[in-house]
C-alpha cells in the first residue's frame, strides 16, 4: 500500500480541465492588463505589477506544480509574438524569471500565498528578477557595465516595489475566489 506522501507527490503533476483553463486564464490576462494599460507612467517596474500578479494567482490558486511556469511561458510566448517591449525574446525570458521565482518559493514554503507577509515576500522576490533581466539586456546592447549597473538597480527596485504590492493584493483575491467556489 502506497504512502499519502506518494499519492500527493502525484497528484502535484496532474492538471484537470478546469486548472488548465485557469492557468490559461492568468497568462492571458497578464498580457491583455499590459496591453489596456500600456499608458506611460514613467514609473519604473508598473508593468510587474500585473505581471507578477496574475502568475503568483496561477500558482496559487491550482495545486499544479508548474503552474507559474506554465503561465509564464503561455503569457511571454504572447508577449513574443504580439511584439511586446524593446527586448525582443528576452520578453519571453523576462515571464519566465519571474515565473520560476514564483514557482521555487511556492515549492519552499507550501500554503505561502494565504499569508500577506510571505505573499508580499514572493512577490518582492520575484519582481528583483527584473534586475537580471534589465541588466542581461544591457550587457547584450554593449552598454558601459556601470551604467548597465545603475540602470538595472532602478529598473529592479521599482519592479521590487510593483512586486510586493502584487504579492500584498494576492491573499485578498484568493480567498474571495475561495469563498465563492471559483477554486478549491
Amino acid at each position: 500500500m502506497e504512502s499519502s506522501l506518494f499519492k500527493s507527490d502525484r497528484d502535484g503533476f496532474r492538471l484537470s480541465l478546469k486548472e488548465a483553463l485557469f492557468i490559461g486564464f492568468c497568462a492571458v490576462f497578464a498580457v491583455l492588463v499590459r496591453v489596456a494599460f500600456r499608458v506611460k507612467l514613467h514609473i519604473s517596474g508598473h508593468s510587474m505589477l500585473p505581471t507578477v500578479f496574475f502568475l503568483m494567482l496561477a500558482r496559487g490558486s491550482v495545486r499544479f506544480r508548474f503552474a507559474a511556469i506554465f503561465a509564464g511561458l503561455l503569457a511571454g510566448s504572447a508577449a513574443l509574438f504580439m511584439g511586446f517591449a524593446k527586448a525582443g525574446p528576452m520578453v519571453l525570458v523576462q515571464y519566465l524569471a519571474v515565473a520560476v521565482v514564483v514557482d521555487g518559493l511556492a515549492w519552499l514554503l507550501p500554503g505561502q500565498f494565504r499569508h500577506v507577509a510571505w505573499s508580499s515576500l514572493t512577490g518582492a522576490l520575484a519582481g528583483a528578477s527584473k534586475f537580471f533581466t534589465a541588466y542581461a539586456v544591457g550587457y547584450l546592447a554593449g552598454m558601459d557595465p556601470a551604467v548597465n549597473l545603475q540602470r538595472s538597480l532602478f529598473e529592479g527596485a521599482g519592479a521590487v516595489l510593483f512586486g510586493l504590492l502584487a504579492g500584498a493584493l494576492l491573499p485578498v483575491v484568493l480567498r474571495r475566489l475561495r469563498a465563492y467556489g471559483v477554486i478549491v
